[in-house]
């Protein structure tokens, strides 16, 4: 049974308004978007702040703005199964729109359609509907609706960066080797390699030069931290523009090309700065919090907004003047949110964790509140982040700061395999390396009583990948944990891989290993093939529409737990896909997670 306090607790950080920004037009009005309806819907900000909300969707959604029109796209799916459908809403909106209200554009509910670029007179998409496996990248022309492929060449795509003209693209699609992509110049005859796509390098955020002869990037090709490079169009020719020997810089480059706003990655944090387009540094960027950020620019490049979310800070939305660097803050959802509920928010301290083969692994660690039960002061919950090719940033998490505000100790570790760390770091889990990233878990449990924390009262949570984490530890080693919360979580690596969509089998297996060539080691690294040896509870936590993670991975192991009598919780939710994104799912699942946490680890 969830104590009321606790299911309190939970909901009233469930219920803070989380804010998130997705387009800002030439008039300085942003589309952006917040939960308060239980999944993320639209709303425009306009420029003398008035809020206009534009959509009540079954589920979460997000858009862009058509430039030069009163018009967004509208980018939604069916109960998280990821199949994204492209829609056009007319502005304004004196009532927000349903599903029925809006005018489709790409609709097959077979396929995903991932937008990635809209002018005034044409949209850019990927979609696997030709094979279910492939991704073509589309053109959509608004005016008559006809299309035109401009790549077929094949998996899966990541990002895609039309040049101006409309009649060519840079496409970026994750390659066979881990943690990398590959960059490719295609157009409706041809397609041609810019880079090569067999090097264990990754690019992201590409854009055009302003001349057209050249790609503006962030990449770590031949580096061990990414840096802002431009690179000529036939993969040739490298040039920094930005770097850094120590952190990982992202880019985001104006629509013309004329400035950069670099961000510079430190331990899950991004500092934030204006650039020129060779390089040069104008200004700083003050933002307040300090956390993760997101930019998008107006089409006409004249200003730019930023999300921003840091522990403390579920949303707060700047709109950013490129030339003086001025920023304005738009909204805040901290400062919207009920005081006694901010006061309950933690900033975590960081730390590195050694383990027995000499490494260091990143860590930050929420403390325990005060006011929290006294029966539960020593006890930690280890929160392992999803992935792997990922990382645990310093964002508003509500699960973390719930369990930190109940009374528990939060750490929240980088394992090797994360990313953020270096080129090194990410590589250190790769295929038969992954039970070095399970074995991470035992030093992070060894750490414990450095920091005052109870070894026999230490539990793990974690989703997705995090779940195969929390399973693999309760599984691998029994004696540490008392007990896990497993979200979405993969139990068995051979029928995780064989059951994944489609789309996504090679480039999960260049992970974990190959089902053709690797089966004898997938069945190793499996929680499920130690079943007999795991004794400690387990609360599992699943969305039937998952396309990543399918339902049978939590059905296979809560069978087989079940079996020998340990105690095992399964809670499906049919509305839902990888992981919970409706309030009043995770208002359900939570509180009772947390409770049942409370129950195996308070003292006495």
């Amino acid at each position: 049974m969830v104590d009321l306090s606790t299911s309190r607790l939970v909901s009233s950080l469930f219920e803070v308004r989380a804010w998130t920004a997705f387009d800002v037009d030439g008039q300085g009005r942003i589309l952006a978007g917040h939960d308060e309806l239980g999944s993320t819907q639209l709303v425009e900000i306009d420029s003398d702040g008035t809020r206009t909300p534009l959509t009540r969707l079954p589920g979460k959604c997000s858009g862009r703005y058509v430039p030069g029109r009163r018009q967004v796209v509208v980018q939604h799916d069916q109960g998280g199964d990821e199949n994204l459908q492209l829609s056009l809403l007319d502005l304004p909106r004196s009532e927000p729109a349903g599903l029925d209200e809006l005018t489709p554009l790409v609709r097959d509910t077979t396929a995903m359609h991932v937008l990635h670029d809209i002018t005034g007179s044409a949209l850019t998409y990927s979609t696997n509907r030709r094979n279910r496996v492939d991704m073509d990248v589309v053109r959509h022309d608004l005016a008559d609706g006809t299309e035109t492929v401009l790549y077929d060449g094949g998996g899966y795509v990541a990002d895609v960066a039309p040049a101006r003209d409309g009649r060519s693209v840079v496409v970026t699609r994750l390659s066979l080797q881990p943690a990398s992509s590959a960059l490719d110049l295609a157009g409706p005859e041809n397609i041609t390699a810019v880079t090569d796509p067999d090097e264990h390098a990754l690019h992201h955020h590409v854009a055009w030069s302003a001349d057209g002869t050249a790609l503006v990037l962030s990449s770590n090709h031949d580096r061990e931290f990414a840096a802002v490079r431009r690179l000529s169009l036939d993969g040739a020719e490298w040039a920094d523009l930005v770097a850094d020997e120590a952190h990982d810089l992202l880019c985001w480059a104006s629509p013309d090309a004329s400035a950069l706003i670099v961000g510079t990655l430190a331990d899950g944090a991004l500092r934030l700065a204006v650039h020129n387009a060779d390089g040069a540094h104008r200004h700083d960027l003050d933002l307040g919090a300090t956390g993760m950020a997101e930019v998008v620019w107006s089409a006409d490049s004249t200003q730019a907004v930023v999300t921003v979310t840091g522990p403390t800070e579920p949303g707060g939305i700047h709109l950013i003047d490129p030339a003086d660097g001025a920023t304005r803050r738009v909204v805040s959802s901290a400062e919207e949110m009920d005081p006694t509920t901010r006061d309950l928010l933690v900033q975590p301290t960081t730390h590195r964790v050694p383990t027995p083969d000499g490494e260091q692994i990143p860590c930050f660690v929420y403390p325990a509140a005060g006011a929290g039960d006294p029966a539960l002061a020593g006890a930690a919950v280890l929160h392992v982040h999803g992935g792997p090719e990922a990382a645990a940033n310093q964002i508003f998490h509500p699960v973390i700061q719930a369990l930190a505000a109940s009374g528990l100790t939060v750490l929240v570790p980088n394992v090797r395999g994360s990313s953020g760390y270096g080129k090194r770091w990410v590589s250190l889990d790769d295929g038969r390396l992954r039970l070095d990233s399970v074995a991470d878990l035992a030093a992070l449990h060894a750490w414990l009583p450095s920091q005052g924390l109870d070894p026999e009262r230490a539990a793990l949570w974690g989703g997705s990948y995090g779940g195969y984490m929390v399973l693999a530890g309760v599984a691998m080693q029994p004696d540490l944990w008392a007990a896990g919360v497993d979200i979405v979580g993969i139990s068995s690596l051979v029928t995780f891989l064989e059951n994944t969509s489609d789309y996504r089998r090679a480039y999960r297996e260049r992970e974990y290993g190959w089902l053709e060539h690797d089966r004898e080691f997938l069945v190793e690294a499996s929680p499920i093939t130690y079943l007999d040896d795991i004794t400690a509870p387990l609360f599992v936590i699943h969305g039937a529409n998952d396309p990543r993670v399918p339902l049978s991975e939590a059905e296979q192991i809560k069978e087989a737990l079940d079996g020998k009598g340990v105690p095992c919780e399964l809670r499906v939710y049919h509305d839902e896909g990888h992981g919970l994104a409706r309030r009043e799912n995770k208002l359900d699942a939570y509180p009772a997670a947390i409770g049942f946490l409370h129950a195996h680890l308070t003292r006495g």
